[in-house]
C-alpha cells in the first residue's frame, strides 16, 4: 500500500552556473561556463599580476643591498679629505651635495661630531629613481665640471705671455706683504691677501707640481706647488681642494676653492711665494707676478 501522506518531491540542487548557447551548423549547443573563482585556475592576467606583485616586493631588497655609510666630522677634517679617504665616488661635492640640508651653505663649514651620509642618495638614484629622473646625466655633467678647468685658462693667456697668471679673478687686494703686526708669527705679513667669498675658484699661477695639499694649521686648508723657476707658490685658507701632492698642474688650473679654514677672521686667499716649500722663506708675490707680466691690483 501506498504510504500514508502527501509524497513530496525532492527539490531540485541549484547550480550557479550560466549556459551559453554556440551555434554549431544549425544545431545549438549549452555550454556551462565557470567562473574563475568557481574553477580556481591560474589565467595568464593572474599569472602576470603574480609576477609584478614579486618583483615589486623585491625592489626593496635590491635597494638595501647599496651599501650606506655615515662619518662623524672630526677635528682637522675637510670634505676633500673625507672623499679621498673614503673613495667617494664624485669627491667632495658629492658629499656636499647628499649633505647639503645639514652642512649649510658654506661646504667649508663643517664642526666635530657632524654626521654625514657617504652614498646615500647613489642607492636610491641607481635602483627605484633611475629610470625616471632625467637629472642624473646633469649631476655626471656637474661632476666633470673642474676637469674643465684642468687646461689653461683665457684669463692666462690673456695676462701674461710667459703662462703665468693671477691665482684668483675677480677679488680685490686686502693686506700686503709685509705689513707689520703682532698676530704674525713673523711679525709681519709674509703674503698678500685677495678677498674673495667663499667658494671661488683657485687656480694655479704657473705649471708645476704639488708639494703638499692638506691641513696647515694657521693656514687651514692649504696648497703649495713649486715652478720650473725653483719658486713655490702657496694657497691657503680654502674651503676645499682639487688636487693631491705629486700632481703635475697648469697654468689656471683649478686646485681648489676659497674659504675661510684656519686662522682667519673672514673669507679670502692668503698667497705667498717662497724660495723653499716651508714658512719664513717668503718673496715679494706681487712683485714676483708682475715680474712675470701678471698685473695686479
Amino acid at each position: 500500500m501506498p504510504a500514508k501522506g502527501k509524497h513530496r518531491r525532492p527539490k531540485s540542487l541549484r547550480f550557479t552556473r550560466s549556459i551559453a548557447v554556440a551555434g554549431t551548423g544549425g544545431a545549438a549547443l549549452a555550454l556551462p561556463l565557470m567562473g574563475a573563482t568557481g574553477a580556481h585556475a591560474a589565467t595568464p592576467a593572474t599569472a602576470v599580476a603574480q609576477h609584478v606583485e614579486k618583483a615589486a616586493a623585491a625592489a626593496p631588497a635590491a635597494e638595501k643591498t647599496v651599501t650606506t655609510r655615515t662619518y662623524a666630522v672630526r677635528a682637522g677634517d675637510y670634505l676633500s679629505k673625507i672623499a679621498d679617504e673614503h673613495n667617494v665616488s664624485g669627491g667632495w661635492k658629492k658629499i656636499y651635495s647628499d649633505n647639503r640640508s645639514a652642512i649649510g651653505g658654506d661646504p667649508s663649514l663643517i664642526h666635530p661630531g657632524l654626521k654625514l651620509s657617504l652614498g646615500k642618495k647613489a642607492a636610491f638614484a641607481g635602483a627605484a629613481h633611475s629610470a625616471t629622473r632625467t637629472s642624473a646625466p646633469a649631476a655626471k655633467t656637474t661632476q666633470a665640471t673642474p676637469a674643465a678647468d684642468t687646461a689653461p685658462s683665457n684669463s692666462a693667456s690673456a695676462e701674461s705671455g710667459s703662462g703665468y697668471t693671477l691665482p684668483v679673478q675677480g677679488g680685490s687686494v686686502g693686506t700686503g706683504y709685509k705689513v707689520a703686526g703682532s698676530m704674525w708669527s713673523s711679525g709681519y705679513h709674509t703674503g698678500v691677501d685677495f678677498v674673495v667669498p667663499t667658494g671661488t675658484t683657485i687656480k694655479s699661477i704657473a705649471a708645476g707640481t704639488v708639494v703638499s695639499a692638506g691641513w696647515g694649521g694657521a693656514y687651514g686648508n692649504q696648497v703649495v706647488i713649486q715652478h720650473a723657476d725653483g719658486k713655490y707658490s702657496q694657497y691657503a685658507h680654502m674651503s676645499s681642494l682639487s688636487v693631491s701632492a705629486g700632481q703635475t698642474v697648469t697654468a689656471g688650473q683649478q686646485i681648489g676653492l676659497s674659504g675661510a679654514t684656519g686662522n682667519v677672521t673672514g673669507p679670502h686667499l692668503h698667497f705667498e711665494i717662497r724660495t723653499t716649500p716651508d714658512y719664513g722663506s717668503d718673496v715679494d708675490p706681487v712683485a714676483y707676478l708682475r715680474s712675470h707680466g701678471v698685473a695686479v691690483g
